[in-house]
């Protein structure tokens, strides 16, 4: 080994080996290709060799991945890339993400923004009684909306969840669906019912939908409603119209949070023009207790390919 080589040893104690390592070490072996150190864990000591300035790159990641490890906190090579791109701290001890961790009841894990714009997205959604999310997908929008509206629910902070989608890309073809109106708008409802699912016992969600504790619905059920006590969560709001955004804004009681999540590339409607969510971007600004928060391709907690297949298509729209 050359003389500028080094080595440091991270103490691993505490830490889910399996976890921090990864299926088949792939964990290791990513930490390993991003900062070019070579790492080995061996026992309660993580060790990274190679270059001075790659060991001083690796060593916070590194650290960020046993903080992860301690916790239980999934951890994928994917994670360990953003890890290493991101120097807002999420997933470590410090920074704002180590304010914004959810432990749900009835669930084994903690749910927490794994990039720094998550984190603020987060805190935003804490801070303000409406706030609007604008992203390409896979940024988390809905998914840390629904985390954050259960954690208020199990807080008694509200009395109820209303997640609501506009079935738009139906159009009049809901007509040729087979079963009653719920089971032609189901199709469309259906990545509400999966991220409640990912932050609820079954039986916990079963008994919730039963009792109107949560409701699932498209957003033409609103109409004429009054959600006093609710968090109160628009889903794909590009696809909502105009007058359609107004209405639901106008639906928040007493005590109530509203989240609305939208992607401005994916919109359905006829015309760009009608969507509600291009409409309240540009009416809505500047008004106290609304905010609005922007994630881009770096927040994308998909398969990592997703974020290239963003930029590509943003490049090819003329959008980058």
């Amino acid at each position: 080994m050359s003389d500028d080589h080094l080595t440091q040893r991270l103490n691993a104690e505490g830490a889910d080996l399996l976890t921090l390592a990864g299926v088949n070490d792939s964990n290791l072996v990513a930490l390993s290709r991003i900062t070019g150190v070579r790492v080995s864990l061996r026992g309660d000591s993580l060790s990274l060799t190679g270059p001075g300035d790659a060991v001083e790159r690796a060593t916070p990641v590194a650290q960020r991945m046993l903080d992860a490890a301690r916790q239980r906190i999934d951890l994928t090579p994917d994670d360990v890339m953003r890890m290493s791109e991101d120097h807002g701290d999420p997933g470590g001890n410090g920074g704002p993400a180590g304010e914004m961790r959810l432990a749900l009841p009835g669930m084994r894990r903690i749910i927490q923004p794994k990039t720094t714009g998550q984190a603020e997205y987060m805190k935003l959604i804490a801070d303000n009684d409406i706030v609007v999310g604008i992203g390409p997908a896979g940024t988390g929008k809905t998914y840390l909306a629904v985390a954050m509206a259960v954690d208020a629910l199990a807080r008694k902070r509200v009395r109820r969840i209303v997640l609501a989608r506009p079935a738009v890309e139906a159009g009049e073809s809901l007509g040729f669906l087979p079963g009653d109106m719920q089971a032609k708008v189901d199709p469309y409802l259906r990545p509400l019912y999966d991220a409640l699912d990912d932050m609820m016992p079954a039986e916990r969600v079963q008994k919730a939908l039963e009792s109107r504790t949560i409701e699932i619905a498209p957003l033409a059920y609103m109409r004429g409603r009054t959600l006093a006590d609710a968090f109160v969560i628009l889903d794909e709001s590009q696809n909502a119209t105009t007058a359609q955004m107004k209405m639901f804004l106008t639906r928040l009681g007493v005590n109530s949070k509203a989240v609305i999540t939208g992607d401005k590339t994916q919109i359905d409607l006829p015309q760009r023009e009608q969507s509600g969510l291009i409409e309240v971007e540009r009416i809505l600004k500047g008004i106290e207790g609304i905010g609005f928060h922007y994630l881009s391709e770096a927040d994308v907690v998909r398969h990592r390919l997703v974020r290239d297949i963003i930029k590509a298509y943003a490049r090819d729209s003329g959008l980058e």
